[in-house]
């Protein structure tokens, strides 16, 4: 697969040495110095990964991140400034996958690309998969049934569709904004307690220990995520 990144950020000098890095990995990448030269480029090419500064002259890399949303399901690394917990959590909840905090090592930037890149080609390949396995877990896509340590699992409409849409999003962080919409089919409303009373019936009947679950787990002020390790 040819892995192409394009980065958004106006500090040449650190687009420099991140275009040096991943170039040595066999990553080609496109920059960008503003966000909105940043969608033009999204809109005319397909990339395996966005790295998005927060702090830029013109959009914010919130209103980037937002816009991208509205479109594309691509990985988001943001780069934030030290300390600034805010911007972490904001654009986590907006839909970014991951971030680090400036200054940061480049080894450091390089993990976090392969990282995010290989679990985009995993996602897109799972997306299309009937069966999905996991775990002590069996998810029939098609057949709309789970199972458990080889004992079938009843879960009514939401919650297979919530516990698939997890599962598919294996190891990211999904708001709950974004679980709302994508399995009620409709704008979020703000509607966190129907949320979170899914959740827990799901954890009810598929988790041993639903004070420590295994499968999906909570971020805390975030959302919610599959655990990337089963």
């Amino acid at each position: 697969m040819n892995r192409k990144i394009l980065i958004i950020d106006d500090d040449r000098d650190l687009c420099d040495l991140l275009c040096e890095s991943i170039r040595k990995e066999k990553i080609v990448s496109d920059v960008r110095y503003n966000g909105t030269d940043g969608l033009v480029a999204l809109e005319r090419s397909e990339y395996q990964l966005v790295v998005l500064d927060v702090m830029m002259p013109g959009i914010s890399g919130f209103e980037v991140l937002e816009r991208i949303r509205m479109k594309s399901n691509v990985p988001i690394l943001m780069l934030t400034a030290k300390d600034d917990s805010a911007s972490k959590v904001r654009g986590l909840r907006q839909g970014a996958d991951d971030y680090l905090t400036k200054p940061f090592k480049i080894e450091e930037f390089t993990a976090r690309v392969y990282s995010l890149i290989r679990r985009y080609t995993y996602l897109g390949n799972i997306e299309d998969q009937s069966r999905l396995e996991y775990t002590n877990m069996t998810i029939d896509v098609s057949g709309r049934s789970v199972e458990i340590d080889g004992k079938k699992i009843e879960l009514c409409g939401k919650e297979f569709d919530i516990l698939l849409y997890c599962a598919q999003n294996q190891g990211k962080i999904l708001t709950k904004k974004q679980i709302y919409e994508k399995v009620w089919g409709e704008e979020y409303v703000y509607d966190d307690n129907n949320i979170m009373s899914v959740i827990s019936r799901i954890r009810k009947k598929i988790e041993k220990d639903t004070s420590s679950p295994m499968y999906i787990q909570t971020v805390k002020g975030i959302g919610y995520r599959f655990n990337k390790e089963v």
